[in-house]
């Protein structure tokens, strides 16, 4: 595996060195903050997994051609997943001894894996949009960070609007939802709260699995043909989410009754559906499109200096804007840190988990960062390790994604309880202690 450091230091090229010394001793000297990159760049999943890869690299490259974080260059080493549970450990374990202070793991599979070893080696997890909905909860889940969202919030946000589409909560009762989903944790996770919306709503809800990678749904798209559901929800993934729509319009099934999860609402989803995916709706985490001030500064300081990752036209896509979202928050809760810590020094895993749980991004700040229009403030503390619930909807015009002005809360009375009931009985099976409110220190 080759690696990709952008601050090369004669501590690294000592291999023998480096050899003999502890990873971080190896760190501490060679004056970086080394990122492991879990990528997908091949197999189904790959359309998707690229541009959202080369989103994070390409930031990172950013960070270091404008100085580091307080001159703290970033190194960072890809290595492959193809979204494979068993291939994202191997990767993390083989990562981790590298000086690693922090992961995206890139799949909720890999996550759900991760989940009991980061509090033994303390490296924190951002599951940004993904993961374990119940770790929102960071007195029980002390190193997940499923920051700006969970499938728990996603799939509440996305009942609201159908129930604002139709006129009201109330008149949600008697209607037919059907979850066509990737058979997956990722798929599964917004089960829980969608069957909680349907005892309060009074809605019919049915579950459809579709075996990954996605590529056939014939059977999926029978039942649903046979239902004919009032609204259908996609948790789909890669080559699924274009097999989806290209199925609903051989069914004759409106693609304007149906809503993607966030990660069913990005560019290889509908492009090669075209003007037959016209009307179809998703979640939008965040904004896309290259008028943001980051994107034109990657484009000046990485891209135009034949620096950049992948190509050039898809800087400012969804997933590469989202990828590039993840990595400034990482590289945000570093500085955090070096606040407490010490500017200027390279920061460990327990360091950089204080950072995440102090993250304060208001409006200003993210103006400042070059983020202004692409997301919206974010507040994290010991008990909240997700810091904002909001997300729009987007509806795809057959040549580009529209995105609707206004913003949806998810419903933290709902969900509150749900992540609270989740993280007790995690908590017991794992024989857990669950953090005294009080103490923000450990």
């Amino acid at each position: 595996m080759k690696l990709k450091s952008l601050a090369v230091t004669a501590a690294l090229a000592a291999s023998t060195l480096g050899a003999m010394l502890a990873p971080s001793l190896v760190q501490a000297q060679a004056k970086e903050q080394f990122f492991p990159l879990l990528v997908y760049r091949t197999g189904p999943y790959a359309p998707n997994g690229t541009p959202w890869a080369n989103g994070k690299q390409d930031y990172i490259k950013l960070i270091n051609a404008t100085g580091g974080i307080n001159g703290v260059k970033i190194s960072y080493e890809e290595c492959e997943t193809g979204y494979a549970t068993d291939k994202g450990v191997e990767c993390y374990e083989r990562l981790k001894g590298k000086g690693a202070t922090l992961i995206d793991p890139q799949a909720t599979g890999i996550t759900f894996a991760l989940t009991d070893k980061a509090p033994v080696d303390k490296i924190p997890l951002i599951t940004l949009g993904y993961g374990l909905s119940a770790s929102q909860d960071g007195n029980v889940f002390k190193w997940n960070f499923p920051l700006m969202g969970s499938y728990w919030t996603a799939a509440d946000i996305l009942i609201q609007h159908i129930a604002k589409k139709e006129g009201g909560a109330d008149k949600l009762k008697g209607k037919k939802i059907a979850l066509v989903y990737h058979d997956s944790p990722f798929g599964k996770e917004p089960i829980p709260l969608l069957q909680e919306r349907a005892k309060m709503n009074g809605f019919e809800l049915s579950l459809i699995p579709v075996a990954a990678p996605g590529i056939e749904q014939k059977s999926a798209w029978l039942q649903v043909r046979q239902s004919r559901p009032d609204y259908v929800l996609l948790w789909g993934w890669g080559v699924m989410n274009s097999t989806a729509l290209k199925e609903a319009v051989a069914t004759g099934y409106p693609r304007e009754k149906m809503y993607g999860v966030w990660w069913a609402g990005a560019e290889p989803d509908v492009k090669d559906v075209g003007a037959n995916a016209k009307g179809y709706n998703a979640l939008a985490l965040n904004g896309s499109g290259t008028q943001p001030k980051v994107i034109q500064e990657i484009l000046k300081n990485v891209h135009d200096k034949g620096q950049g990752t992948g190509p050039k036209d898809e800087v400012g896509s969804v997933l590469y804007t989202r990828g590039v979202i993840i990595q400034m928050l990482g590289v945000e809760a570093v500085r955090r840190a070096q606040e407490r810590f010490g500017k200027g020094k390279v920061m460990t895993g327990e360091q950089v988990r204080w950072g995440l749980e102090n993250l304060a991004l208001d409006q200003k700040k993210l103006d400042a960062l070059g983020f202004s229009g692409v997301m919206r403030p974010i507040s994290t503390s010991c008990q909240d390790h997700m810091g904002s619930t909001w997300a729009r909807i987007e509806t795809w015009d057959g040549s580009k994604w529209n995105i609707a002005p206004e913003w949806y809360e998810a419903d933290e009375q709902i969900i509150k309880p749900m992540v609270k009931v989740a993280g007790e009985k995690y908590a017991g099976e794992k024989k857990l202690t669950r953090r005294d409110v009080a103490d923000c220190s450990s």
